[in-house]
């Protein structure tokens, strides 16, 4: 299948209406195109969106697991671009070929399919957990790179934060004096399948050292000297493993 955007009047995709049930709010980051400036302990789950309630700081999906069941059928991906997000055409591409690089995972143009993603503009990025049933936002603001793209489609395709893994802390330390108060919360244990595979501190899936930090100090710290934490730049091995284990391929 080839990665090209649907083109339909100007170009460009008409919006499909949302109707998912549960949804997860990420990744906002700097990009060359954007005018926002976000300190270390600012990033993709540490910006809220006023219209979500949010559980584990970015995530409305109440399961306590690390991968979904529902996954997409075929590992294919069919999806739209609506015309608000119509100029980050390229973007969204380049984060499909970061995931289909080295995976089965294909993203295809929307024909007749019941379940597809749309992207779509928003305050910040963010995409549901999983397939969660017919029209499935993903939604992107300016300052969303590749990267954070991708990051959001991992998420749809079922995978949760590396963090959250029930075996965590046998590789991180949380300090939680160094996290706000509110938001302590997102850095609890969430027990659920980790396809069997090792914690992975290069996890495009992983939070950052200072994320929701209360005054930049670090509010995860790993327990091996010099393991750096919450890249989104490009998918670990062990992210194309998972995704290779979950979808078969």
């Amino acid at each position: 299948m080839i990665l090209y955007p649907c083109v339909v009047l100007l170009g460009l995709c008409s919006m499909a209406t949302a109707g998912p049930r549960s949804r997860k709010q990420e990744e906002i980051a700097p990009s060359a195109a954007s005018n926002h400036t976000l300190s270390p302990n600012k990033s993709a789950e540490t910006i809220e969106v006023s219209n979500m309630t949010l559980e584990e700081g970015d995530i409305l999906l109440a399961e306590d697991r690390n991968a979904v069941n529902m996954v997409w059928s075929d590992a294919i991906v069919p999806y739209e671009i609506s015309p608000g997000v119509g100029f980050r055409v390229a973007d969204i591409l380049a984060a499909f070929r970061m995931v289909s690089a080295n995976t089965c995972i294909r993203f295809v143009e929307h024909t007749d399919e019941f379940n597809y993603l749309v992207f779509k503009q928003g305050e910040g990025c963010a995409s549901f957990v999983g397939v969660s049933g017919g029209s499935q936002p993903v939604f992107l603001s300016q300052a969303c790179t590749a990267g954070n793209l991708a990051h959001e489609l991992i998420h749809a395709l079922g995978l949760y934060h590396e963090h959250t893994r029930d075996d965590r802390d046998n590789y991180v330390t949380i300090n939680w004096s160094n996290i706000i108060p509110s938001m302590k919360d997102n850095f609890k244990v969430k027990r659920g399948n980790t396809l069997n595979l090792p914690y992975d501190f290069e996890s495009i899936m992983h939070y950052g050292e200072s994320y929701f930090s209360v005054d930049g100090s670090p509010t995860i710290v790993t327990n091996q000297n010099g393991k750096a934490i919450g890249q989104r730049t490009h998918l670990s091995q062990l992210d194309i493993k998972k995704l290779k284990t979950l979808y078969h391929c």
